[in-house]
């Protein structure tokens, strides 16, 4: 089976049980993203590629950890040798840290805001990755919105000005206000990824009430300009309700403007804990999609140094995982 025909089974399940020697040094807990509010995740990497997956001691899949990070992966009938990755902060060489983990809205699909795990401090943040320096090639921030969007901004610049001194590129993904993108580049940002998280705007307003899709349209169009092309980019939730004619059509689109997006499986949980996980064969025919789309816009996914395309573990990402 080929790489990413075995990392789109293993998204479609999401889980593993994790057993064998300790493995706490490759445990990863999240206060955002797909694995917000879950008992932990690892990273598992077979030479060809890494994949994220939550554990869960009632998974079909099994990962048994040999010890010092060689592991086998025991999925469908195959044992896959390869490791678990050691974590910097959320993911493997990245100081990967959410700033403020709660949010005042309620996206359906979204745990934030049942966590409510509050703000770090400028000194926390700063101390974090301090810790973690000589692990991480690079830094990332992430946020829910404590008081407004504004705010949340002004908060998470102060935050890069502390942290500039690490000199790491730094990518920063925020809900956008007017202004977000070139606020943010002026501060030092390397990359940023604004959300547009579902594929039309009708079911961004659903899953996404009191937010503005437009907004985040806007900001990704003037951050091209900016921060270059293959270094501005958007997640793009498949699993919503969407079909696959619309999410090629906003695939398209966010190619069209100069944006990776990043195609991110739904995890069920939220108000959306009954939906399902998108099967391996639909992640499949997106990811050809996807690959199809960034190679007639001229983009190149392998470029990126920050964030979620840069780590690969809980997406497809063309180019990166290859066969």
């Amino acid at each position: 089976m080929e790489w990413p025909e075995l990392k789109a089974r293993l998204l479609a399940e999401g889980t593993t049980r994790l057993t064998g020697k300790s493995a706490l040094r490759y445990r990863s807990s999240s206060t955002a993203g797909p694995g917000a509010g879950t008992g932990g995740s690892v990273f598992f990497s077979c030479g060809k590629g890494r994949v994220r997956l939550a554990i869960d001691q009632n998974s079909p899949l099994e990962i048994v950890h040999l010890g010092s990070g060689r592991a086998i992966l025991k999925a469908w009938h195959l044992d896959i040798r390869g490791n678990l990755e050691p974590i910097a902060l959320h993911c493997p060489r990245q100081a990967y840290i959410t700033v403020t983990g709660g949010c005042i809205y309620r996206c359906k699909y979204c745990e934030v805001p049942a966590i409510d795990a509050g703000r770090k401090t400028l000194e926390e943040i700063e101390a974090m990755v301090e810790q973690v320096q000589d692990q991480s090639d690079s830094i990332a921030l992430t946020s829910g919105v404590l008081q407004s969007i504004d705010e949340e901004e002004e908060y998470v610049i102060q935050v890069i000005g502390r942290l500039l001194r690490f000199a790491l590129p730094i990518g920063v993904s925020i809900f956008p206000g007017k202004g977000t993108a070139e606020r943010l580049h002026a501060a030092g940002v390397a990359e940023v990824k604004f959300n547009v998280e579902a594929a039309t705007e009708q079911l961004f307003t659903k899953m996404c009430p009191g937010l503005s899709y437009r907004s985040v349209w806007d900001a990704l169009e003037d951050s091209v300009p900016l921060f270059g092309r293959n270094h501005v980019f958007s997640n793009l939730i498949i699993g919503l309700g969407e079909t696959d004619r619309e999410a090629e059509c906003c695939i398209g689109n966010l190619c069209e403007l100069g944006v990776i997006p990043v195609l991110r499986p739904l995890n069920p949980a939220g108000e959306l804990s009954g939906f399902s996980r998108p099967s391996a064969e639909r992640l499949l025919r997106l990811f050809a999609f996807h690959t199809e789309a960034l190679s007639a816009a001229g983009l190149d996914p392998c470029r990126a140094i920050t964030m979620c395309i840069e780590c690969t573990g809980c997406d497809l990402v063309p180019g990166r995982d290859r066969a």
